[in-house]
């Protein structure tokens, strides 16, 4: 089914890995394709959270160099076309109903940046992960993966990184919010899935599925507006058989396993 990634499920957990080691998992148009469809596939319901990660040394290096020449003899519209899919992969991803974690194993940059910081967790390798959007460095602008970044972290740090076009280490992607945990390289992989397993024990896939909804929607309201939509999404969770499961088991002082 998949020529650039490898697709697999394991207990609840669905891993997306980029291979194309060779081109450090940089984007191509078929890369990008493969994953739109490897992310739909995992909103299957047996599927509660998504690890994304990259073979070899890289995450992914952003977009491949071949690809990056063929844009530059397309016309307009087909840019703007090739950017929607792009688009439409960072959406999915930012609006997945289930967890999903970028396991950074080594360089994300550019795209591969946007790839990561899509995603709700970012787990990184304190030795080889780093971080950047170089886009203005090759003449190019970070557009699309800014509008999710200005979401993750504050304004001014993101601003620092988007018009320098500086790498950073994982260190200094924690302590900006870029990233959530730097661990070990030898942990990376043990740590990331432990980190799975406990996320899909203990909370509840409606609860969850919520509240990424409200996150994708709530930041373009204003304040009224987003707190009618808070109340409506508020009377919509408490009708839920989780909420009700939730309830009763904290009634009787019962340990849940989601």
């Amino acid at each position: 089914m998949f020529n650039q990634i490898i697709y697999e499920t394991n207990d609840r957990i669905a891993t997306i890995t980029l291979n194309r080691p060779e081109k450090r998992n940089a984007l191509n148009a078929e890369l990008i394709d493969e994953l739109l469809k490897a992310f739909e596939l995992a909103t299957d319901e047996k599927i509660r959270c998504i690890i994304l990660t990259g073979t070899g040394n890289s995450f992914c290096a952003g977009a491949d160099l071949e690809y990056i020449q063929n844009l530059s003899n397309l016309n307009s519209y087909e840019n703007y076309l090739d950017a929607e899919k792009l688009a439409q992969l960072y959406l999915k991803i930012f609006t997945h109903p289930k967890l999903t974690i970028a396991m950074v194993n080594g360089y994300a940059l550019a795209g591969g940046c946007g790839l990561a910081s899509v995603c709700d967790f970012v787990i990184a390798s304190k030795e080889n992960a780093k971080f950047g959007y170089t886009e203005p460095k090759i003449g190019f602008i970070p557009s699309i993966v800014m509008t999710f970044l200005i979401r993750r972290i504050s304004s001014g740090k993101a601003r620092e990184l988007l018009l320098s076009g500086n790498i950073i280490d994982t260190e200094e992607a924690v302590k900006i919010g870029l990233a959530n945990y730097s661990i070990p390289d030898a942990e990376l992989r043990n740590f990331t899935f432990k980190f799975a397993e406990n996320l899909i024990i203990e909370t509840s896939s409606e609860s969850i599925k919520f509240v990424k909804e409200m996150l994708s929607n709530i930041y373009s309201m204003g304040l009224q507006q987003a707190i009618e939509y808070a109340k409506a999404m508020n009377s919509i969770s408490r009708l839920t058989q989780d909420c009700k499961k939730g309830i009763n088991a904290f009634l009787k002082k019962e340990k849940i396993k989601w």
